[in-house]
């Protein structure tokens, strides 16, 4: 095999992906966590010039906070950058960190502890932010300033840094229409997608390719991964393509559609009618396009729109029904 093979293995191994990112963009991440960082200080400063309960001055933030930076201001688009991810997993990961202190300090094994349930509790608040992790650690292994603040830990200096990034991150972003923060607004933004009748041709990992050079916004997942994720949901998909037979009251309706134009519809009345044109359904519309309106169609638009029926989840998703399930 020659040389270049083993260095595409080689990079491939090492997960060095290709960075599409434009120099502009790189600067303006940079730039925006220098300004957030620097925020974090002085928005700090100003509220405790003299430290906190008597501790050091200089006891101004923590160094998670870098880590936040680096996701609010180089990927604010992400899941992980999310306010409630940055927000919950800072103030409950603080929490734990200060709990495990308290109960079983001076262990070797606390600090894994803190981390740890730091984890699992991020997970379960669905809130993972990979900083609040360091946030955990820091109050275990911070030394005696930390110690002494004992819970007000969490609010000085965990929740003035986070006031203070997350003001930064706001403001800032808001000045880059397509980093706008935080990542709901800039969905309002995007352009409509072409409907799935219209398209001609099959994507490719090379659209994929293009279509992340094209958003010009750090995406923490590669082309590859985003083709694969489409051939799972392709073939899940094809495993039921009719519409479905019978539409019942109360029951939930998707259209199966993708990005802004996804919709679920839950049916109010579907009380039949023998006269054709007045067999009519009352819907409203529960997720996705629409915005909790209500409408009403014929039951015949009704089947046409609706693509298969699904039942909400625990954790917010929907799950398509198969005709067994049905």
């Amino acid at each position: 095999m020659s040389v270049k093979h083993w260095l595409h293995e080689a990079r491939l191994f090492l997960g060095i992906e290709r960075n599409t990112t434009r120099h502009g963009e790189k600067l303006i991440s940079a730039l925006g966590a220098f300004l957030g960082i620097l925020a974090v200080y002085w928005g700090t400063r100003w509220c405790f010039p003299d430290g906190f309960m008597h501790t050091a001055g200089t006891l101004i933030m923590v160094t998670s906070m870098g880590a936040s930076a680096v996701l609010l201001f180089a990927v604010p688009q992400g899941a992980l950058s999310q306010p409630w991810a940055v927000i919950g997993g800072h103030l409950l990961s603080a929490f734990v960190g200060v709990s495990c202190q308290q109960l079983v300090p001076d262990q070797t094994w606390t600090p894994a502890l803190a981390v740890g349930l730091a984890v699992g509790v991020m997970h379960y608040a669905r809130c993972m932010h990979p900083p609040g992790g360091a946030t955990a650690l820091a109050a275990v292994i911070g030394g005696a300033e930390i110690y002494k603040l004992g819970y007000f830990y969490m609010v000085a200096p965990i929740l003035i840094n986070l006031a203070s990034i997350m003001a930064m991150a706001l403001v800032f972003n808001a000045f880059f229409p397509w980093r706008r923060y935080p990542a709901h607004l800039t969905r309002r933004t995007i352009a409509k997608p072409t409907a799935a009748a219209e398209r001609q041709f099959e994507l490719t990992q090379e659209d994929f390719s293009a279509a992340m050079e094209q958003l010009n916004s750090y995406v923490d997942i590669t082309a590859e991964n985003l083709t694969q994720l489409l051939e799972l949901a392709k073939q899940h998909a094809e495993k039921n393509i009719t519409h479905p037979e019978q539409i019942t009251s109360g029951h939930f309706y998707s259209n199966g559609k993708l990005g802004n134009l996804w919709s679920v519809r839950q049916v109010v009345d579907a009380a039949e009618n023998a006269i054709a044109s007045k067999d009519q359904v009352i819907f409203k519309v529960v997720a996705g396009a629409g915005g909790y309106a209500t409408g009403i169609c014929l039951r015949s638009e009704f089947r046409q729109w609706a693509r298969y029926e699904v039942e909400p989840q625990p954790n917010g998703h929907w799950k398509k029904l198969t005709d067994e399930e049905e």
